[in-house]
Parts: C-alpha cells; structure tokens; sequence
C-alpha cells in the first residue's frame, strides 16, 4: 500500500489524496450577503448535518492552499451570522460549479451562475429558487481549524426555517432519493449523482443483536465464492437454524440436491443471497458445513 506521513508531503498532494479517499461528499452551496448587500453564492463539499436536535449543519471554508487567503463566504459569516445551505441537485449541477469560480466580492454569483434569489423569511441570505431544498441558518460559531493555507474554518449553521420542494416527496411524505438527484463530490473534477441504479437499500435492524462473522460456520466464512457483504446478511441474523430446521426449510429442493452433487452448495447460498432469500440461504449455510 502506497503510506502517506501527512507532515512529509505537500499540502496541495495531501488535499487531494484526501478528496478522492473520503468521497462521495454532499455540497453546500451557501448563500451569504456582505455588510453591503452584494450577495455571493459558493459550493462546499467539506459539509455534512451533525445534530438534528439542535438541527446543526457544519460546513468549512478553508483557506486557499496556494495564497493562504480566505473567501467572501467565511468573511459574510464573520460579519452577519447568516447563510442558506441549498443542496446540489443534477439539474444545477454545472450552474453550481460555475459559481465556484472565484470572483471578485464585489460580483454576484446569482447572475453569474443563472440563478434565481428567492428572499428567505428569517435572515437576509437570498435562497437558491432552483435547489430542491434550502435551509436558512443562523451562524452558532466559527472554529478556525489552523492559520496555514488548506486550514478549515468550522462554520456551525443552526437552521431556522427549511424548504423542501413537495416536487421531491415520496407519497409518504418522505424526501425520495430519486426525485431529489442529488449529486455528490468527490476527488478532483469528479462527481456522483445519487439516483437511479446508483442508489441502494441497505436495511439493517440494529436493535436486534446478529451473530456476526465470528458466528458463521468456519467453512462458509472462508468461503472463496461467497463476498463480504453477503456473508454480512448472514452474520445480520440472530440465529442460525439448526440442521433438522434447515432441512424443514429447504424440503425436498431439487436444486438442493444438485448443488450437493456439484459440490456448488456455496454458489446456491450465494444464488439465494442474491435473490433476497436469506432464511434459505442460511439454511444451505448450515448443511453445506454439517
């Protein structure tokens, strides 16, 4: 493996490295207000949601790596206290990289970039009409993170009043993930669009205790066919069956049989791994290790 010592290489290098590890990111694109009244809108992808009581967004500014200088966002929070986080869908996605573009504070990146400032409710911020979703948020603190150039500055955003598109809900009133397509970053000039075929359900009861890898029969857990995140959905289980219930499960399976006789029987696991059959599943798991 290639070993990084973050004090031996140059920062520009290591911020790289650290993009394309820690990646996809969710962007905030924030919308601030100067003390004179010139709006300015920038994407962030150092951002997550940190507490949902408070409702505590944290995104950071960090400092140029190349002149060690600060942008027009940090110094509006510094100033007024207030942002609006819009989220990146896939329609804005190019508009929002245009707005990354460094111009002058003087110039309003709403125009820059074609979008349109909706007058927030509760802070001076204007939202982003075209984001599916906009937070309005108060500025609870600032941490500076460091004085050298890439050093972040925390801003903590405590929202105040959110927006959501009913255009994105689910009929249960549930944001759906693909009517929302949003997008992530990740390293260099290289993003993700969460929707479609990349997105996932990963359903994980963590009240109910798994037996875990250590409680899978040796022989499937070193399987050579069987993958880590299918052994996984085994390890979820509470309990394996017993041989007599394994048995009880199958019936007479043909395909049982015939994966005895090929000595497949790890490959049918898998089969029914795939299809979503995890009671049969760990029933073969038992008989393919008694």
């Amino acid at each position: 493996m290639l070993t990084i010592d973050p004090t031996q290489i140059p920062t520009k290098d290591l911020h790289q490295y650290i993009l394309g590890a820690v990646a996809p990111r969710p962007i905030a694109f924030a919308s601030t207000i100067s003390t004179d009244g010139v709006p300015n809108l920038a994407p962030y992808s150092f951002f997550n949601a940190f507490s949902s009581n408070p409702p505590l967004l944290i995104f950071s500014s960090n400092r140029r790596v190349a002149n060690n200088t600060t942008k027009d966002t940090l110094k509006n929070c510094e100033e007024t206290g207030e942002v609006v986080i819009n989220v990146v869908s896939y329609e804005i996605s190019r508009p929002m990289a245009l707005a990354s573009i460094e111009y002058g504070a003087e110039v309003d990146e709403f125009k820059k970039a074609g979008f349109t400032p909706l007058p927030s409710e509760r802070i001076k911020p204007f939202r982003v009409a075209e984001s599916p979703v906009q937070m309005e948020c108060v500025v609870e603190k600032i941490m500076p993170l460091g004085e050298g150039g890439g050093a972040g500055n925390l801003i903590f955003c405590r929202i105040v009043l959110m927006h959501i598109s009913e255009s994105i809900l689910s009929p249960t009133g549930r944001i759906d993930p693909h009517k929302i397509d949003l997008m992530g970053r990740m390293g260099r000039f290289y993003y993700a669009r969460a929707s479609g075929d990349a997105v996932m359900e990963i359903v994980q009861e963590v009240t109910r205790i798994g037996i875990g890898f250590d409680g899978l029969p040796e022989s499937v857990r070193h399987s050579p066919v069987l993958t880590g995140n299918q052994l996984a959905q085994l390890a979820a289980l509470t309990a394996l069956p017993t041989p007599a219930e394994a048995l009880e499960t199958l019936g007479n399976d043909p395909l049982l049989a015939k994966a005895r006789a090929e000595g497949s029987m790890h490959q049918y696991i898998r089969t029914l791994l795939d299809q979503h059959d995890i009671a049969r599943a760990a029933a073969v798991a038992v008989l393919a290790s008694s």
